[in-house]
């Protein structure tokens, strides 16, 4: 061949050669919630270290994830799963789906202690966040209780979501469960019923459509103590005071724990295991305060400066690991009578 033939020719040979490379990298397919977001610089960083090509399959709120994760056991979707909590840990280990993880991130302290069949990766507290403008605007007071919430003047205003299909919607239940009493908190449920409740599908649709804060109805929503922070990290305009602010009401708050785990039957169990260690990396950890909204597992991780707006309540009501386990179906179902039906 000579040297004009090989120079027409080495496009089309690298291009080959590019592609053939490609075929023979290894995916590692990630299962997670809708809210996963982390630097493209971290995530190219692992696929490099890991020798894989990352797919990430994002399958709507943690609950709709988990839902899918059953409905496919069969026939994995995917390999490593993140973003399963200490409210769903129980019924996705009953189900078959996940695997716990062993290795090094697994045995390593964490800040919030252990968290069954689960690595620990992230917290938050789940609660109620209310629009400030529109209490200023309407010159009503915040409610101090949830009781207050089934007052007539308080009608109409709040949005929560399915516990059914929403992870936070599940904690919000669970923590009017643990903080007012099994029979008390379905009571509340039923006077908030009756004094218009609305119900979201899951957090998106809750925070981003039927919150007053983003043009909706309801100046009231569940949603996380860390969101005002975020309202001020995204602001178009530069503000120094987050335009929400979370209440901390007895009942009303509860300490939700993310984590990761092996999806059972899945394949790459070695890359997989390497992501579970790269979310409690030092980089990951930092960057998914401003990301996940979320603050570090990983103990002495310095907390990001955009989170002094995120203010962590001075207690939380979550019913203990077995309750949720025993209970939550239940739970769900009762709900879904009183509430809906």
């Amino acid at each position: 061949m000579n040297r004009q033939h090989f120079l027409r020719l080495a496009p089309a040979l690298l291009a080959l050669s590019t592609g053939w490379a490609a075929a023979q990298t290894p995916e590692l397919r990630l299962v997670t919630h809708a809210s996963f977001e982390l630097p493209k610089e971290l995530l190219a960083d692992f696929e490099t270290k890991a020798g894989v090509k990352l797919s990430v399959i994002k399958a709507g709120d943690a609950g709709e994830m988990l839902n899918k994760l059953i409905l496919t056991r069969a026939q994995p979707i995917g390999d490593v799963v993140f973003g399963l909590d200490n409210s769903l840990a129980a019924k996705a280990q009953a189900a078959g789906v996940i695997e716990a993880y062993t290795g090094a991130a697994a045995k390593r302290p964490s800040a919030v202690g252990t968290l069954t069949g689960l690595v620990p990766v992230d917290y938050g507290y789940v609660t109620l966040n209310y629009d400030r403008a529109w209490f200023a605007k309407n010159k009503l007071p915040l409610p101090t209780t949830l009781e207050q919430l089934t007052q007539p003047r308080y009608a109409k205003l709040l949005v929560v979501e399915h516990p059914a299909t929403s992870s936070p919607g599940f904690a919000f239940l669970a923590a009017t469960v643990a903080g007012l009493g099994d029979q008390a908190a379905f009571d509340w449920w039923a006077r908030m019923r009756s004094n218009g409740v609305a119900v979201a599908k899951g957090w998106s649709e809750a925070y981003y459509t039927e919150f007053s804060q983003n043009g909706g109805k309801y100046p009231i929503v569940v949603s996380y103590a860390s969101s005002p922070a975020a309202e001020v990290f995204y602001s178009k305009v530069k503000i120094t005071e987050p335009p929400t602010g979370s209440l901390f009401l007895k009942g009303g708050v509860f300490r939700q724990v993310e984590g990761a785990a092996l999806i059972k039957g899945g394949g790459q169990r070695e890359a997989a295991a390497k992501f579970i260690e790269f979310l409690r990396s030092g980089p990951v950890q930092q960057a998914l305060q401003t990301t996940f909204w979320m603050l570090p597992a990983e103990p002495g991780t310095p907390r990001d400066a955009a989170m002094r707006h995120a203010i962590d309540p001075t207690r939380y009501d979550n019913p203990t690991p077995q309750a949720m386990a025993a209970n939550a179906a239940d739970w769900v179902s009762r709900w879904t009578r009183v509430v809906l039906k």
